[in-house]
Formats: structure tokens, C-alpha cells, sequence
């Protein structure tokens, strides 16, 4: 597949068929990870792969995460939100963690970010090109300290930047409008 049109063909998936992601596909895709520029190669990322309890215990997380913040809720509402929640988080196939090293100055640790992001979209962009899809999520439960705690992570040392929920296309959703280079382009002399 050309760059250029898995550029423009890629599309979050965020519905997934049962077909298992075999082990040597997902670590093609996110070798790719390892090609993104960052400066002074620091290659801040890190990729964490949950197993399936982890990916139960992460669930069941956000489940009591979605709980906490409903006040005055009868307790069948609250077994249908604690039930949507857990299924949401189980029905993406694999789960990997994209967490950056926080090292240095404020300025080193923003290149850091912005450098694990380049990397995800590489992760992305391979995923498309092997036909496996991929959302990229960076949903409250990506900073939450039970997540931190339940990946044995330290915020103070490390940065959790995203889900990535990986499995075959259940579905392809349509691109989306972009707008006009000339909209977010100007030339200067």
C-alpha cells in the first residue's frame, strides 16, 4: 500500500470482529512505532500489550470510574451503566498502552510527546496497511491512578498518551470532510 493512500483510506475503527489479532501482526505494527522521528533519539515510548486479565481488570476500572461520578442514581441505572462500560472496554479485541518516558526539561518532555504521538500515527498508518484497524483513545481512564496503579506505572516517571484498541473491521465508517489546505495554509514571501 502507498503512504499517500494509507493516509487517506485510514479511518478509526471502532467496532471489531472476532477474528484474533495474531501476536506476530500487532508487533509488525508497532515495530513501526520504533521508525517516528524524535529528537536526540530519545525514543521515549513504551508499548504495553495487556493480557486478557489485565484487559478484565482495566474494564471492570472503568466500570467503577464511570460509577463514581453518578450521584443519586437508582441501582439498576447503575448496573446498566457499570454493564455498558465493562462490555465497551471488552469488545476492543487488544489493548495496547502507549505510555513516553518523562525525562528532562519541560521543553524535552513536550518533544517526548509530541515524538510517542508520531509514533502512534506510524502504528496506525502500518495497522491499515497489515488490515487490522485501530482506534486511538486517550479517554479519561488514560489518566486515571487506578490505571497507573493496575499497569504498575508511575505518573511521576511515566505518561500513559493512549489507549490503542486494535482488531479486524467490523465496519469501515466513511471519511470524514477535511478542510482545504488553502483554509489552513497561508505562504509567506
Amino acid at each position: 500500500m502507498d503512504v499517500i493512500e494509507a493516509i487517506v483510506q485510514r479511518r478509526s475503527i471502532k467496532r471489531f470482529t472476532d477474528t484474533p489479532v495474531e501476536a506476530a501482526v500487532l508487533d509488525r505494527v508497532l515495530s513501526a512505532g520504533l521508525w517516528a522521528q524524535n529528537h536526540h533519539m530519545t525514543q521515549p515510548w513504551r508499548f504495553t500489550v495487556l493480557g486478557a486479565k489485565t484487559h478484565q481488570a482495566l474494564a471492570a476500572a472503568n466500570a467503577e470510574v464511570a460509577l463514581a461520578s453518578m450521584l443519586n442514581v437508582d441501582e439498576s441505572a447503575r448496573d446498566k451503566v457499570r454493564a455498558g462500560a465493562e462490555a465497551k472496554m471488552l469488545s476492543k479485541p487488544v489493548i495496547v498502552v502507549v505510555s513516553n518516558v518523562l525525562k528532562g526539561s519541560e521543553l524535552d518532555r513536550r518533544e517526548d510527546f509530541a515524538a510517542t504521538c508520531c509514533a502512534i500515527q506510524n502504528i496506525q498508518l502500518a495497522a491499515w496497511a497489515e488490515g487490522l484497524g485501530m482506534q486511538w483513545s486517550s479517554n479519561p481512564m488514560t489518566r486515571h491512578e487506578r490505571t497507573y496503579t493496575l499497569l504498575g506505572l508511575s505518573p511521576n516517571t511515566e505518561e500513559i498518551v493512549a489507549f490503542l484498541y486494535f482488531g479486524y473491521p467490523a465496519e469501515v465508517p466513511p471519511a470524514q470532510p477535511r478542510k482545504a489546505l488553502s483554509e489552513v495554509m497561508h505562504r509567506l514571501p
